[in-house]
């Protein structure tokens, strides 16, 4: 008798235990994932470091995306949106194996958000590596915009760089693959007749290399610049368009 008494009891603690924690795991469970901040803009700049790009080249274009970015004109563009704030992650890369997140996803909005993330850049560590492959730095991006904190009205991937894709999968596919997403990529071709450092001759028209294989999505465009020394001022162009989205007359279009 006494062992079904005892029995009965812990039933009783059981049930008891069951009905405090059920409704505690109906609320965990009603409890919706962490919310995405709308932004106008998820933009990704994506930025080559490949061995044709020299010390002081690299330094050129660290140097313009950060005064860019500094400019009070792109500031006013970044609050100018209606919600008045863009995501934006900063990545260098070059070959397959070298794509490097230098800063990574931030909300920039006041100056002071766009001055931090700006000190960032310019105060990250430097580095060049072989090779350049387009194709694998958009493929590496892409998921970045999966989970990334951000719900943005569009998304753009800004690809700067001095040369054609020589390895890794055809830049076609990848840059299909990232529209088919509904995804932008929009092409700063630094156009540079010097020969790389291995002695291999520039690109004869990067220019239309990044228009007809690189660029795509809805209201892609390329802002080239002349050579290291004009990217400053192509960059500053650049952003100001997609921050703003605008797409002023002048401008070669992705016709996808």
């Amino acid at each position: 008798m006494r062992a079904y008494r005892l029995l009965a009891h812990s039933r009783a603690c059981l049930l008891a235990s069951l009905l405090v924690v059920a409704p505690l795991c109906l609320c965990l469970s009603a409890v919706p994932a962490a919310a995405q901040t709308p932004v106008d803009l998820e933009l990704v700049l994506a930025v080559d470091v490949s061995g044709s790009v020299d010390p002081d080249e690299a330094k050129l274009q660290r140097n313009g995306y950060v005064q860019a970015l500094l400019n009070p004109k792109v500031q006013a563009a970044i609050r100018g949106g209606p919600f008045g704030r863009i995501g934006a992650t900063y990545v260098e890369w070059s070959g397959e194996s070298y794509q490097h997140i230098v800063v990574a996803w931030t909300e920039l909005s006041d100056p002071a958000s766009v001055e931090r993330f700006a000190a960032m850049v310019a105060e990250a560590p430097m580095t060049t590596e072989q090779w350049t492959s387009i194709s694998a730095a958009i493929d590496f991006v892409v998921p970045l915009f999966d989970n990334n904190g951000f719900e943005g009205m569009r998304r753009v991937i800004d690809i700067s760089g001095d040369g054609e894709n020589n390895r890794g999968r055809p830049v076609e596919e990848a840059r299909d693959a990232a529209v088919a997403r509904g995804i932008t990529i929009n092409g700063l071709p630094i156009l540079n007749d010097r020969p790389n450092p291995w002695g291999g001759a520039a690109p004869n028209d990067l220019e239309g290399y990044y228009r007809d294989h690189v660029i795509g999505g809805p209201g892609a465009f390329l802002v080239p610049a002349r050579d290291f020394d004009a990217f400053a001022d192509a960059i500053l162009s650049k952003l100001l368009l997609e921050v703003s989205g605008v797409q002023p007359d002048g401008l070669d279009f992705a016709a996808r």
